[in-house]
């Protein structure tokens, strides 16, 4: 209805009131008896707002409906239902209400009790919150993001985070408790409310808090109560501020989670490490309660002594052990077995499993411990002696071949080297798998041990006897021979003999005239007749000619090698008047084999042992400090990937059996060679 319809209704009941006092008899009433009931009756007309609370009168009852007089032209109905029990009922009974509609669709006035019970409550609860007044509230269930609590009738939200300090584990706990609230915030077009339990607690708390920031210094004991557990720490709870105990503070031993440690709402004594009153930040220690174990080890651990400890970490160059809280020790991957090849830890020892080792060395005041597996069993090298004794003939299995020779495995664990220049008494060799093949089975004799170096050097050509005592017979110098060329190198061409072994033939002993392309007019396969023009035992050289045995021939022979060999520019009277007695003794060494010598392994043994040092000296480190990173690591890791590089590229002609590649020559083994 709009505000003219109002008015006009409004004069119209005013009219019709004045009409009804012409009607009334002057007489009965006096003038000023008149006037009295003219305003009372004028009073009784006023302007009906929508959504106001007015104070009606309950006139009469219809059905399951209150009959409520509010003075309007028509009477509204309120349902019995909108009464509490406790309510008084009866005709003349005073009742606050809301008019909703002063005309509905059937020109019927509408009234609202609960909406005049509910604009009174939040009339009061609006004080209350400028007020910062205390309510009292009931939680009444459990909703996503918190609680429902019923104040003074209105259903307020009470979120999770502001019930309690501390963090809630289980909220159904609450549901049903009556608890004091402070209202946070008033949303007045939505009718919302929100309220906090925990902005009560911390007002009751900040003067507690205040007075232990100022009585907090390093080095103090406090106690409290696991507040929450994250991945990198814990915090806990001082009694209204919170401290840190972060995940290095709380063992002096390696831990994976704080879990493992401390459990949610525990009781426990921590230590004041550092503080920052502005920013009430305060870092705390559990592990400082007790002494660093490293104070009496040497009281508890001697060099030699046999221990057990749980694997914590793996790394390329070995795996740390921790023997109890807060010490551990190193097993570099040369200390875990005499005989195996380890090229990671991983493939002796996991991660967690519990072994045995003895300690090699101890550094207190570095805080390092080396420890070693294979010293638990005895070193077999100090048995190979008499095991594989110097001469002794033995078939092994090629494991690895090299530029320099050939690692033969005696037995699991135990691998020799068989020199490049003793495979062959008769061959000269250029590469082992011209001999042999990986996973062949090779027969050796056994040339020398260094069970100190753990080395053995091997020889396949042994397992024969030396020929070179017939061939100085067989091939003396002038001897006839027919060789098939089966190697072209630069100065000449290297022809097979009989008995098997290679002889040299000079180019300048193949032509008079220079040859450009000796595959071209020698390839391998060609037969030759020849003459020995040299023969060096020491050496293990023949030298041969081929102009010296067409010297001996006819000249149509002469001309038929010439033909064969495409030798276009030579003559058969340069053929019978070439020198074969002379030639330049350079060419000798472009055939020649230079023996590989191998260096010694020393200064890759240092180095690696330099490495491992270092390596427990930085993870050491780490451990007492407690801020291991993995950067830190990786450095580690690289400057031991570094000098496993450098040893193997220094002692390429080598490999130790204890460290995977055993057995080489040594440098007088080469040179005697």
């Amino acid at each position: 209805m709009s505000e003219a319809e109002k008015e006009k209704a409004l004069d119209e009941k005013k009219e019709s009131t004045l009409d009804n006092l012409k009607f009334m008899n002057a007489e009965e009433y006096s003038e000023e008896e008149l006037q009295t009931l003219a305003k009372l009756y004028d009073e009784s007309f006023r302007d009906f707002t929508e959504g106001e609370i007015i104070t009606g009168t309950i006139v009469g009852f219809a059905g399951d409906n209150v009959v409520i007089d509010v003075g309007f032209k028509s009477d509204g109905t309120i349902p019995k239902s909108d009464f509490s029990s406790t309510e008084d009922l009866t005709v003349g009974s005073k009742v606050d209400v809301v008019i909703e509609s002063v005309e509905d669709d059937e020109g019927n006035l509408v009234l609202s009790k609960k909406r005049a019970d509910f604009l009174k409550v939040w009339a009061e609860i609006i004080k209350a919150y400028e007020n910062e007044t205390i309510l009292t509230g009931k939680i009444l269930k459990r909703i996503k993001g918190g609680m429902v609590v019923d104040l003074m009738g209105i259903e307020a939200f009470l979120p999770g985070s502001q019930i309690d300090i501390r963090p809630v584990r289980d909220f159904d706990a609450f549901v049903g408790r009556t608890m004091d609230f402070k209202i946070v915030k008033i949303n007045i077009p939505t009718e919302n409310v929100v309220v906090s339990h925990k902005a009560l607690i911390e007002e009751t708390i900040s003067d507690q808090r205040k007075e232990i920031l100022e009585k907090l210094e390093k080095g103090q004991i406090l106690e409290g109560i696991v507040k929450a557990i994250t991945d990198f720490g814990v915090f806990v709870d001082l009694g209204g501020v919170d401290g840190l105990i972060h995940i290095t503070d709380l063992s002096w031993g390696r831990i994976n989670h704080p879990s493992e440690v401390v459990k949610l709402d525990e009781k426990i004594k921590v230590v004041v490490t550092d503080f920052d009153k502005e920013k009430k930040r305060i870092s705390l220690s559990l592990k400082q309660l007790v002494p660093h174990p490293w104070e009496n080890i040497d009281e508890k651990y001697k060099v030699g002594d046999k221990v057990s400890g749980r694997v914590v970490s793996l790394t390329d160059y070995g795996a740390f052990i921790e023997i109890e809280k807060g010490i551990e020790g190193l097993i570099h991957i040369s200390e875990m077995s005499w005989t195996q090849h380890i090229s990671h830890p991983s493939q002796f020892v996991s991660m967690g499993q519990v072994v045995e080792a003895v300690i090699l060395s101890l550094d207190k005041n570095e805080k390092k411990i080396s420890l070693g597996m294979k010293q638990l069993t005895p070193d077999p090298w100090q048995e190979l002696m008499k095991k594989y004794p110097i001469g002794s003939k033995h078939v092994g299995t090629v494991r690895n071949l090299t530029n320099f020779g050939v690692f033969v495995e005696l037995e699991p664990g135990i691998d020799g080297l068989v020199h490049i220049s003793d495979l062959s008494w008769t061959k000269k060799v250029r590469h082992p798998g011209e001999i042999v093949k990986k996973g062949e089975k090779l027969e050796v004799v056994v040339l020398s041990i260094d069970a100190e170096q753990r080395k053995i050097s091997l020889g396949h050509k042994q397992v024969e006897d030396n020929p070179w005592d017939n061939f100085e017979t067989i091939y003396s110098v002038g001897k006839k021979v027919t060789g098939k060329v089966v190697r072209i190198i630069e100065k000449g061409v290297i022809a097979e003999l009989p008995e098997g072994v290679d002889g040299f033939v000079p180019a300048t002993q193949l032509s008079t005239s220079k040859i450009k392309n000796l595959s071209f007019n020698f390839p391998v396969g060609t037969e030759l007749d020849l003459i020995v023009i040299e023969f060096n035992k020491d050496k293990k050289r023949i030298v041969l000619s081929s102009l010296a045995a067409l010297k001996e021939k006819t000249d149509e022979e002469i001309e038929e090698y010439i033909k064969t060999h495409k030798l276009d520019k030579v003559k058969v009277e340069d053929i019978r008047n070439a020198e074969t007695q002379k030639f330049d003794s350079s060419v000798f060494n472009a055939y020649e084999h230079t023996e590989q010598k191998a260096p010694a392994a020393k200064p890759a043994e240092e180095k690696a042992e330099q490495a491992k040092e270092e390596a427990v000296a930085d993870e050491a480190k780490a451990e007492e400090t407690g801020t291991e990173t993995e950067e830190a690591k990786e450095e580690t890791t690289g400057a031991e990937e570094k000098t496993e590089t450098e040893s193997k590229e220094e002692a390429s002609a080598e490999t130790e059996a204890g460290e995977g590649e055993s057995g080489s020559s040594t440098e007088e083994e080469s040179e005697s060679k």
